[in-house]
């Protein structure tokens, strides 16, 4: 399983890069694999002012029916709108990957409080 070092992740799976600027936020690849066959996918609008911990956005898969909390407070600038188009690409690496990153299970861009970072693993 791919780990990035420079990425710092949460209790729910879920990581943030804020190496860059918006910060990339996604979901690990334990966690997209434990979905299964994703039929449909939610995520926030851009413009969303959220805080750490919120529901950030919404997977159902054909075992279950997963929400997505968002690691820390932010503004989503955007998001992967090509998992909410085709939600059968959820976790699909060269789909998902962030674009600095490499990691799998990119979900939104946001800008977000790098203080709050350095809470997570």
């Amino acid at each position: 399983m791919n780990v990035p070092e420079h990425l710092k992740y949460s209790l729910n799976h879920e990581w943030v890069n804020d190496s860059v600027q918006p910060a990339e936020v996604g979901i690990t690849a334990f966690a997209a694999e434990a979905l299964g066959d994703v039929i449909y996918v939610q995520l926030p609008e851009p413009g969303s002012h959220l805080t750490a911990g919120d529901v950030c956005g919404e997977v159902e898969s054909t075992k279950s029916v997963a929400e997505l909390y968002l690691p820390v407070s932010g503004e989503v600038v955007a998001v992967n709108e090509a998992v909410i188009a085709n939600p059968d690409l959820f976790g699909v690496p060269e789909v998902s990957a962030a674009r600095h990153t490499g990691a799998d299970g990119l979900i939104i861009w946001a800008y977000i409080r790098p203080s709050e970072v350095d809470g997570l693993a």
